[in-house]
């Protein structure tokens, strides 16, 4: 996973949308759709929910699961046939990363900046105020995170809902909220690519390269020693048990020792992603604090490395290759190894894609308040865009099952 900055955002940056700049920069985006992320074909499905949406004049919040980090150019693919330009809210990081030219392009583009670790009110209200008067639909990544899982929908953060509801109450139109599925399918074959990047991974890690062992067996291999060596450090010796156990385990010890330590109380009835946040933003809070004590700095900046450690591994269910050992969940699983123990910011694609988004049925939102609302509609919003992952059943053809899993 791409490791981000955290702290005080430096400012925020302000949605400033131009119909006329995202028609010129189409060919740009093309260029890199091909280029970057090797998509040849994109799919759009279900385009009259939104189109009708819009027609009715409903104010529309899109819901994806952010599986890659092409997601945004399927999306714009998707708005380019719609004909309706969309508003994104993307991390403050996005920004924060980018040059002047791109933070312009990412404003005319329709993208405004949050702070997802804090109360960001600007965020929430120009949130609130798209849902609310604006004609083109705004899209939140619940997840939060890109966490390479094209097939399986990770907890949905209650923010959107959050958003959609508070729109909801003081609204003079319908707000309606919908559920959209990306998936991204194999056209060729990144068989022999997956394996030589398995080679640099067992050499940078000073293991004999195992190329003859099958692709999905030298993976559980990698991670099975991988979850070892983090099991040493901060456990004091390997667990036994299912590699999924063990990461599950491994997080809630993280996690617990932390929320002792700056009394987090009640934190074990949330998520991993909303322990991670929580836990981050007391280390944050912490560090604005601090003043100069190098040795408060330092610790603090270990622990923050320690809760980016739990998100990586919450990245790895464990048996989501197992499952179902489709090139396409063994190359995700790569990709990830690829950015967390290469150091590379971002995989590399290794083979031609094909790009499937699916837009469900609009959701209504009722204008109510209390958690109970938001809880009710963040479940229902996950669920429907993993029934629609289950139901876009078209990958590339699985690898033949001729060995065992090793620590499945």
């Amino acid at each position: 996973m791409n490791r981000q900055p955290f702290g005080k955002p430096p400012q925020w940056w302000a949605p400033k949308l131009s119909p006329w700049m995202i028609r010129f920069w189409r060919p740009l985006r093309r260029r890199k759709q091909f280029r970057e992320h090797r998509l040849q074909q994109i799919d759009v499905r279900g385009l009259e929910h939104l189109r009708s949406a819009i027609e009715s004049n409903q104010g529309v919040l899109i819901t994806p699961n952010h599986s890659g980090h092409a997601d945004s150019y399927v999306l714009y693919h998707a708005a380019d046939q719609l004909g309706c330009p969309l508003f994104f809210m993307a991390a403050w990081q996005v920004f924060g990363k980018s040059g002047r030219i791109r933070r312009r392009i990412l404003q005319q583009h329709g993208c405004f900046s949050v702070d997802r670790e804090g109360t960001d009110m600007r965020a929430f209200k120009q949130a609130v105020e798209i849902l609310q008067q604006r004609p083109n639909p705004l899209v939140i990544f619940p997840e939060g995170e890109v966490y390479h899982l094209n097939e399986r929908v990770t907890p949905f953060r209650e923010g959107a809902a959050s958003i959609a509801l508070s729109a909801a109450r003081k609204s003079d139109r319908e707000i309606v909220a919908v559920p959209c599925a990306v998936r991204y399918i194999y056209t060729s074959d990144p068989t022999p690519e997956l394996q030589q990047i398995m080679t640099a991974l067992e050499e940078h890690v000073f293991w004999r390269p195992r190329p003859d062992l099958p692709l999905r067996d030298r993976i559980y291999r990698f991670a099975d020693g991988m979850i070892a060596l983090k099991e040493v450090e901060f456990l004091g010796r390997q667990q036994t048990g299912l590699l999924y156990e063990r990461i599950s385990h491994l997080s809630d010890c993280i996690l617990q020792r932390l929320e002792q330590q700056y009394d987090l109380a009640g934190a074990e009835e949330f998520t991993i992603p909303q322990r991670v946040k929580n836990a981050r933003r007391e280390l944050i809070s912490q560090m604005q604090r601090a003043d100069d004590d190098a040795l408060l700095k330092k610790r603090l900046a270990e622990e923050m490395d320690d809760l980016f450690l739990v998100v990586q591994m919450f990245s790895y269910p464990g048996d989501y290759v197992a499952e179902r050992p489709t090139i396409e969940r063994m190359a995700e699983t790569i990709d990830k190894f690829e950015e967390d123990f290469l150091g590379r910011p971002t995989a590399g694609i290794r083979a031609s894609r094909r790009a499937i988004v699916s837009f469900g049925a609009p959701i209504s939102v009722e204008s109510t308040r209390g958690r109970s609302s938001t809880l009710a509609l963040t479940n229902s919003l996950e669920t429907a865009v993993q029934d629609m992952l289950d139901a876009t059943d078209d990958t590339f053809t699985p690898a033949p099952p001729n060995v065992s899993l090793l620590s499945a």
